[in-house]
């Protein structure tokens, strides 16, 4: 699992096996979404729009957008409303503005009531072009939106002035007459250029007229994140790293799982592996007490990262498995066989497997079954068997605690002859193939702990 690629049929595995989990834990994120709701209080968002006349360029737009939340328009909105322990600080906080199309600015803001949310986008508007204004300069002269015209009809008057002088004038007869007429053309030549910067200077002045194109509605809706969002978003999160735990535990799970592996962490030779069929509670570690009876309840206690049981129905195909395992044991051993079977405490799949090889052995070779902790494996001392046979399921233990299997097998003065890994197989609920015969039932019926029953 851990060198394989995270597949859809892997997480499909996860939701089939660990749904009661996974349903535990996505309630436990939806409760911490709902109260972290409660801690914060809902939010009305209020928004106004904001006209700029004239030709903007996008730049220009932006900037505009900054100035309207700016510290010199906030500060002043604050001091305008007098909440109380709100500062300009904290409004900046809940102002936003954005150049949309047409010139507009729209700027929002953001309070804990619809009122407040309305008040302060209005303010904040208000403000916005009030401040605007004063860098135009438009608000210093109360007659500013006239002073042009009244430039231009004195202008006018001026040239017209300046034409009468000129026709009044000697038409060139003396020196004075000609000097006169020519600074005279120099006023109107001098006129006719302040007038066209008059001109340029209208169209820019002009595009300082925002416009506040009405209040802001008041909000009805909270603003988001809301308190469906945010137990919607807990359980969710929650899910997801449930999920992602799952992954990342088996991707760092390195326990052997290949039959090679196996018989190199316990430093024996393979004699075989062997096929029993498989039941949901044989994969249940045994276990009494309340932290047992959460994990059945979580649905913990089984492992998910196990591929599901190929099909099998051929109860003789089995059998064969095992006889073969039993042959290649008289093999090895010299007269009389007896054999010690080591079997991690808890392996369900290997116990059953166990039972079998003793009903197909039929006390050739004598074989003895005993129960040892994966954890702290103790193993009786050797008292005439020729050696010690573990069985184990794939997949279950780490390299560690096998290792440790075969040192308690050393300590105990059996030499390890061989392994055989025990798997899992499906077959036909209407066939009675597969289970173990009535000798293999009387067979783990004697078997011990740590000491052990003969066989």
């Amino acid at each position: 699992m851990s060198e394989d690629p995270i597949r859809l049929v892997t997480i499909g595995r996860i939701l089939r096996r660990r749904w009661r989990l996974l349903a535990v834990v996505t309630v436990v994120g939806a409760l911490v979404g709902y109260g972290i709701s409660v801690l914060f209080p809902p939010r009305y968002t209020a928004s106004v729009s904001v006209l700029l006349p004239g030709q903007w360029e996008e730049r220009e737009l932006l900037t505009q957008a900054e100035i309207a939340t700016s510290s010199s328009v906030v500060d002043r909105v604050a001091a305008t409303l007098g909440w109380k322990g709100v500062s300009g600080g904290e409004l900046r906080d809940r102002v936003s503005a954005k150049a949309t199309d047409g010139n507009i600015i729209k700027i929002s803001g953001t309070a804990t009531t619809p009122e407040r949310a309305q008040q302060l986008s209005d303010r904040v508007a208000q403000e916005f072009v009030a401040f605007a204004a004063r860098i135009a300069g438009d608000d210093t002269d109360p007659d500013a939106a006239t002073g042009p015209e009244a430039l231009r009809k004195k202008v006018a008057e001026t040239n017209r002035r300046i034409t009468d002088l000129a026709d009044a004038a000697d038409p060139g007869r003396t020196v004075e007459s000609v000097q006169a007429r020519t600074e005279l053309e120099k006023l109107r030549t001098a006129l006719q250029e302040a007038m066209k910067k008059l001109d340029e200077t209208e169209g820019a002045t002009s595009r300082a007229g925002m416009v506040v194109m009405g209040p802001a509605p008041r909000p009805t809706d909270e603003a988001p994140p809301t308190r469906t969002h945010l137990v919607a978003g807990g359980a969710v999160l929650s899910f997801l790293l449930a999920v992602v735990g799952h992954l990342a535990a088996a991707r760092g799970n390195r326990r052997p799982r290949t039959e090679p592996e196996i018989a190199a962490a316990l430093g024996s030779a393979l004699l075989g592996t062997v096929d029993v069929p498989g039941e949901r509670r044989a994969h249940r570690p045994r276990g009494r007490g309340s932290r047992a009876w959460i994990r059945r309840l979580l649905g913990v206690d089984t492992r998910w990262d196990i591929p599901t049981p190929r099909r099998s129905d051929d109860e003789a195909g089995r059998r064969i498995r095992y006889r073969r395992v039993i042959a290649r044991l008289r093999d090895r051993l010299p007269a009389p066989r007896r054999l010690l079977v080591v079997v991690p405490d808890g392996d369900e799949i290997a116990h059953r497997a166990a039972g079998q090889l003793v009903a197909e052995a039929e006390s050739d070779p004598v074989l003895r079954v005993v129960d040892v902790s994966a954890s702290q494996p103790v193993v009786p001392d050797r008292d005439t068997e020729s050696g010690a046979l573990i069985v184990l399921s794939a997949g279950s233990w780490t390299a560690g605690e096998l290792a440790g299997i075969a040192e308690a097998c050393a300590d105990g003065g059996h030499e390890v002859v061989g392994v055989v890994v025990a798997g899992a197989v499906r077959v036909r609920p209407t066939r009675s193939a597969g289970r173990p015969p009535e000798s293999a039932t009387l067979a783990l019926a004697g078997r011990g702990r740590a000491t052990g029953g003969s066989v």
